[in-house]
């Protein structure tokens, strides 16, 4: 199991550049189309890997992941990371495990866990001595966002959870991402257009993420919550871990004694997590 527990946190480890990525090398106006143009052509390649179309029941459950999972959720998560600093919008982004604790017990009858409560919130303030400067504005737009996003991939990590034997990791991953997408493009070109022609930085950046930080990423991830169970969740938490410590490596910083406490908090918070969750 630690093995497997190994492989899932690369997931979160590679979503931690995502980031760093956009608002680096990729259209910051477009963060819809963004969204889109990292799920569908990673979905499409995966699919080329395993050509099968899955039962009829089985598209609507991958439909319902994809939509909650992907498209709404890379829509949020970019609109977020647009207008704010990527510190505010992790810290409102961990929420998530204390929404899939709480959401499990409606969805899939899995009563919360006082200690997985207790690391949730654990978390949500190790995140946020780790990455939230006192610097940092929160713009509306960009909390309802980040929030949404949070709210929205706890939904569809359960979902997987609840469903995810209904094929392979590979199968669930691959129709997700281009379900989600194939519902994010047209709302992105009709609200945002299309953005200038990709340069070479745009074009890496979009090949990291569609490979890297999402077929891959996703793949892993799918196969982790299958395994693992929806206490997986807990492993999210490395996202902004890696986010913050990209930041130190490009700024020439070390981290100070309150981002420390912050991140042994992060640890024992997604430890604790998993390891109920696995109990129980």
């Amino acid at each position: 199991m630690l093995r497997t527990i190994l492989i899932t946190l690369l997931g979160p480890m590679l979503w931690g550049t995502t980031y760093a990525v956009f608002t680096e090398t990729l259209p910051v106006s477009h963060p819809l189309l963004v969204g889109a143009m990292r799920a569908l052509p990673a979905g499409l390649i995966l699919l080329m890997l395993n050509p099968r179309i899955p039962p009829v029941a089985a598209l609507k459950r991958h439909a319902a992941i994809g939509f909650t999972n992907i498209g709404l959720f890379f829509a949020l998560l970019f609109v977020a990371a647009s207008r704010m600093p990527g510190g505010l919008a992790a810290t409102l982004g961990a929420i998530q495990p204390l929404v899939v604790v709480l959401i499990s017990a409606f969805l899939i009858r899995r009563a919360p866990n006082r200690v997985q409560l207790l690391a949730g919130v654990a978390g949500v303030i190790g995140v946020g001595l780790l990455v939230l400067s006192p610097e940092a504005r929160p713009d509306p737009i960009g909390v309802a966002a980040a929030i949404g996003g949070a709210l929205s991939m706890a939904i569809g990590t359960v979902l997987i959870d609840r469903w995810g034997r209904m094929g392979t990791p590979l199968e669930t991953t691959t129709w997700q991402l281009i379900f989600g997408g194939a519902m994010l493009l047209p709302v992105a070109l009709v609200i945002e257009g299309l953005p200038p022609a990709p340069g070479l930085s745009e074009m890496l950046g979009y090949g990291w993420l569609m490979l890297l930080g999402t077929a891959f990423a996703y793949f892993v991830w799918t196969r982790g919550i299958g395994r693992i169970g929806s206490s997986a969740t807990y492993l999210s938490l490395a996202s902004p871990v890696v986010a913050t410590a990209i930041g130190a490596v490009a700024l020439g910083e070390w981290f100070s004694p309150a981002q420390w406490a912050g991140m042994a908090l992060v640890i024992g918070a997604t430890a604790a997590g998993v390891s109920i969750g696995r109990r129980g």
